[in-house]
């Protein structure tokens, strides 16, 4: 059996607060998802790719982990925290976002495949 991990949880006001001074966003939602509508600047890997994907997450210092209403990425935070990454779920994901009227990007992300 696994231990219950706690996950530590922001809200997005306060994920604005924390992007502006440099924190790093992990978005682990479906390509067409994060191409419709996302957080500037996030690192992009869906949610069932984050473990084989583990070298391209940055493991000093705080993660943000954001979906698009927090399920997905409390999942993904659990993971991260159980495999030694500081990691913080985003409640309310990017829906709560884009209804805060906070700055977002859409269309494809450069160089990324289809």
């Amino acid at each position: 059996m696994s231990e219950h991990v706690v996950v530590p949880e922001v809200d997005v006001d306060e994920l604005q607060d924390r992007l502006a001074g440099g924190a790093v966003l992990l978005d682990v939602r479906e390509p067409d998802e994060v191409d419709e509508v996302r957080v500037p600047g996030g690192i992009r890997i869906p949610l069932q790719s984050v473990p084989e994907r583990m070298d391209e997450i940055p493991s000093d210092g705080t993660l943000y982990v954001i979906c698009a209403l927090g399920g997905r990425s409390r999942a993904a935070a659990e993971f991260l925290l159980t495999n030694g990454i500081d990691a913080v779920n985003v409640a309310g994901g990017t829906n709560a976002w884009v209804a805060a009227d906070f700055p977002t990007e859409s269309g494809p992300v450069d160089g990324a495949g289809s």
